[in-house]
């Protein structure tokens, strides 16, 4: 019986001290101020993001190094395809160069985004590159992966990755 009665007793301690605490935790909360910030409605994103992409296209296809160079940031970071890592625009610059340079006539780059995640100052783009001829054959493919900020109220490629896709033997 006393063994019974210890029980209750220990219950009844642990219940009243369970319950202090919670009171004292949702004291805590009540002075916490919460702050939220707006969801990023990503769709609406991704067609912003696609908008430069199509851009982008535009200044590949007529070969225009300079606007292509334009929507990368100053300090941007380049993972070129089979090249070491390009740091700053000047060294992008030359890259961007060499590729339009070895561009064939009439062969056309379509640049499609995939995914977008982030929010409306960073965001992180993942994409596929379809390269045709003149005849609308695909000459080849690849992919590509780049972290755009908004610098100014414009975004900016800080860092990009991008390889061909194996040929089909």
């Amino acid at each position: 019986m006393k063994s019974t009665q210890l029980l209750v007793v220990l219950i009844a301690t642990l219940m009243a001290s369970f319950s202090c605490k919670q009171a004292d935790k949702a004291e805590d909360f009540s002075s916490t101020e919460v702050t939220t910030t707006p969801a990023t409605d990503l769709n609406a994103l991704k067609a912003e993001i696609q908008a430069i992409e199509d851009e982008w296209e535009a200044a590949s296809n007529s070969k225009n190094a300079v606007a292509i160079l334009d929507f990368y940031a100053d300090d941007a970071v380049s993972f070129s395809n089979n090249q070491p890592m390009l740091v700053g625009k000047e060294a992008i610059k030359k890259d961007i160069e060499a590729g339009l340079a070895k561009h064939k006539e009439g062969n056309t780059v379509n640049y499609e985004t995939l995914d977008v995640y982030g929010d409306q100052n960073l965001v992180t783009e993942t994409g596929k590159t379809t390269v045709t001829d003149a005849s609308g054959k695909v000459i080849y493919t690849g992919k590509y992966m780049a972290v755009w900020q908004k610098q100014d109220g414009k975004w900016k490629t800080i860092r990009d990755i991008y390889n061909d896709d194996a040929k089909e033997k």
